[in-house]
């Protein structure tokens, strides 16, 4: 990984936001809220930019979105449409959207603990989809962002603290990351950051 020493000035700030995670902790706080996609990155860098308290501002260098869809859905086929049609398109972002997977295992009865592959009624899959490949997909870029020198400071949108590994070894290449959490979700992971955002006081500058 390049050594920043020389440019230890420098604040360039990448977002990286898991979709499903946010978008699930803001119905939690905000029913009715919709995004702006094209204003949550720059004002998430402003607000890193804060609370670094560099002397150099925050550069916003881009904000990267993921996320998964059902391909069986029609409604998650529409988000797909509109995450690769839509919010690819603003400046600075960078989408990445993979289809979910069918689960392997059948729900089992709550009497017999029998599995059920399909309904009765109408003979449909009864598995569901699980996420796969997402936070992999996070934290490669993360470190492959990092490795080519593209930012400084990485701003972190989501709960899980399975990031907290990745978290600690990106700090010890001198690259600071910021929580943008729901609190008190995620406190194990705002906790290992160097510091930490909250989304909902800062949630009526990006919205739509």
């Amino acid at each position: 990984m390049p050594d920043n020493a020389p440019n230890a000035q420098r604040n360039r700030v990448r977002v990286f936001v898991d979709f499903w995670n946010y978008t699930l902790s803001m119905r939690h706080v905000d029913r009715e809220f919709r995004t702006d996609w094209s204003a949550l990155g720059p004002i998430l860098a402003q607000a890193a930019g804060r609370s670094i308290a560099s002397q150099s501002p925050a550069q916003y260098q881009g904000l990267n979105f993921y996320g998964s869809y059902d391909p069986d859905s029609t409604s998650d086929r529409s988000l797909r449409r509109w995450a690769t049609t839509v919010v690819d398109r603003f400046a600075g972002v960078s989408v990445s959207i993979v289809p979910r997977q069918r689960k392997r295992s059948a729900p089992q009865c709550p009497a017999c603990q029998a599995p059920v592959s399909l309904c009765p009624s109408c003979g449909a899959d009864m598995r569901g989809t699980e996420e796969k490949g997402v936070d992999v997909r996070i934290a490669t870029d993360m470190i492959k962002l990092a490795w080519v020198d593209n930012y400084d400071t990485a701003v972190l949108l989501s709960s899980d603290k399975d990031f907290i590994p990745l978290v600690e070894f990106l700090e010890t290449r001198g690259i600071k990351v910021l929580h943008a959490a729901f609190p008190p979700q995620g406190a194990h992971l705002s906790r290992a950051c160097w510091g930490s955002i909250d989304i909902p006081k800062l949630r009526r500058q990006f919205e739509r």
